[in-house]
């Protein structure tokens, strides 16, 4: 089994930075892509970011030139910086990782992590 672990939302003011965390910890031998979604009030689930394990990345329209992802194999832990915030980016932002156990392969979803952006 594998945990996930976000942190880093809260409350910001329009213009303002936020870098949220994903840290996973189990049974993993390797992590294959890693991705941020996020989720608004009255809106589906979006995706927001994907790196893959050769650190490859791809951004939602919205979000591309502000946000960043990256990663730390050493850590299993995915970043997301944000910057230049706006009150659309107010969501609940979650993290999904894809894990190979050494016998197959599993994705993970975080709790989620608020990201409240004041205007």
């Amino acid at each position: 089994q594998v945990q996930l672990v976000e942190s880093g939302g809260g409350l910001v003011q329009a213009g303002g930075s936020l870098r949220l965390f994903c840290a996973a910890s189990g049974r993993i031998v390797s992590i294959n892509a890693m991705r941020w979604y996020r989720q608004a009030p009255g809106k589906q689930r979006e995706l927001v970011a994907v790196i893959a394990s050769g650190d490859t990345t791809n951004y939602g329209e919205s979000v591309k030139g502000r946000f960043t992802i990256s990663r730390d194999n050493a850590k299993n832990t995915v970043y997301l910086q944000m910057n230049s915030l706006n009150s659309e980016n107010t969501a609940v932002y979650y993290c999904n990782v894809v894990v190979w156990s050494g016998t197959y392969y599993n994705d993970y979803w975080g709790q989620g992590t608020q990201v409240t952006v004041s205007s």
